[in-house]
């Protein structure tokens, strides 16, 4: 079943989020996940929102978005990630197919 990781990023130091950034794609494209979406300037909606950033990826399933997390080289550029912000994260199962 398709889970999709959500992200919402508040910097810290933003010098460092932007190291993590820049090496990001590099690292995710071999994942066999899809970012869905990343935004700096989401349209609020509801409630108050504290973050500067939220992403949204999708992958088949909880083992193959684990494995990226736990992948080498996102360990690796996530410990800029880690010093440059304050990240909530979430593993969202989907829906099955109607």
């Amino acid at each position: 079943m398709t889970v999709y990781m959500i992200a919402q990023v508040k910097f810290t130091d933003e010098a460092r989020y932007r190291k993590y950034q820049a090496k990001f794609f590099n690292v995710f494209k071999d994942s066999g996940g899809k970012l869905l979406a990343a935004d700096e300037k989401p349209s609020v909606l509801e409630g108050e929102w504290r973050s500067n950033k939220v992403v949204v990826m999708a992958f088949a399933d909880e083992q193959q978005a684990r494995a990226f997390m736990d992948s080498p080289g996102y360990r690796d550029i996530a410990k800029n990630r880690i010093a440059g912000a304050d990240t909530v994260a979430l593993l969202v199962n989907g829906l099955p197919p109607r």
